[in-house]
């Protein structure tokens, strides 16, 4: 049950990609034109997602995930130099190319060239991530052995 209203989720969020405009660059670049011709349709996009995103917040309260499983994680609550450069690097490309990576994968539905490059250019980088971090050895952790 939970795959299929993952399932229907995707849909619906690709459905609302398109409709939004959200998968034309073009459009997203004009979003993000404030000196020229701003366009503002996608305030409209972000507008109607923060209700939907409250909800889920809230629903991190429950004792129980509406859909089962078990409880929800704390956030961490750790900020450092990587989670910046990450935000930083997502945006100048986001400005660039006006993808985003959740409309890359829905413009494969017609792919375009840019579409293809961005999203090979974001596989990679996660596959680069991959092999560049190392795990961090966990310290004060007690013996359980004596």
């Amino acid at each position: 049950m939970r795959n299929l209203i993952a399932c229907v989720a995707g849909i619906v969020f690709a459905i609302g990609l398109g409709v939004s405009g959200m998968t034309q660059p073009s459009k997203v670049i004009g979003f993000l034109d404030v000196t020229g011709q701003w366009d503002p349709s996608l305030m409209f996009v972000m507008g109607s997602a923060i209700p939907i995103y409250a909800l889920a917040w809230f629903a991190r309260r429950r004792h129980v995930p509406w859909l089962g499983g078990s409880k929800f994680p704390k956030p961490r609550a750790d900020l450092d130099w990587r989670l910046f450069a990450g935000a930083g690097l997502f945006g100048i490309g986001w400005g660039l190319a006006g993808i985003c990576p959740g409309p890359a994968v829905t413009i494969l539905g017609r792919p375009t060239l840019p579409a293809i490059v961005f999203l090979a250019a974001a596989v990679g980088g996660m596959l680069l991530y991959r092999a560049l971090d190392r795990p961090k050895p966990l310290t004060n952790i007690p013996s359980t052995s004596r």
